[in-house]
């Protein structure tokens, strides 16, 4: 299951992968007292992070206070990772930032890209980040299959057969 908390001022989504008891939080980027208050009836198993930019990782030190969990970020192989009943591979997606990962859940069809990719947008590229980057990572995840639901770090889920018909910088 996944439930999506808006967090601080850019409206950064900050998502919460549960199954079973356990749960993960990616991008805890504020509002500390509302991630725990969805988190109380789970076992905090991970934290993933997409990218260290701020408003991704505002609640970060809170969290780790809460509970001391494995961080999973760009300083990982692109690889799949298990922790307890949760699967998922890292993909590396520089040019938003040069630390810029997607987590790829096979199991629930689902990418978190950060602000790599938004619904018909992706990141800029301004922000510690490279144009010729972005093109490489973007060509990257052309291999993956059109019905993965994505939930980018700001705004509303889409899928990847939607970013390739209607988001200009796919195409």
């Amino acid at each position: 299951m996944i439930n999506r908390v808006v967090t601080g001022y850019l409206e950064e989504n900050c998502y919460i992968v549960t199954k079973d008891n356990n749960c993960i939080v990616i991008d805890p980027g504020d509002n500390i007292e509302l991630i725990l208050e969805k988190i109380k009836n789970y076992n905090l198993i991970g934290i993933l992070i997409t990218h260290y930019h701020e408003d991704h990782i505002g609640a970060l030190k809170d969290l780790l206070n809460y509970k001391k969990v494995k961080i999973y970020d760009y300083k990982l192989n692109e690889d799949e990772y298990k922790i307890d009943n949760i699967k998922f591979d890292i993909i590396k997606v520089p040019g938003h930032t040069k630390d810029s990962v997607i987590f790829y859940f096979k199991d629930i069809n689902s990418m978190f890209t950060g602000d790599f990719l938004f619904k018909e947008s992706i990141g800029r590229c301004d922000l510690g980040g490279n144009i010729k980057d972005m093109k490489d990572s973007i060509s990257k995840i052309k291999k993956y299959n059109n019905s993965i639901i994505i939930y980018p770090g700001h705004g509303d889920s889409s899928n990847l057969e939607h970013e390739f018909k209607y988001n200009y910088y796919l195409q």
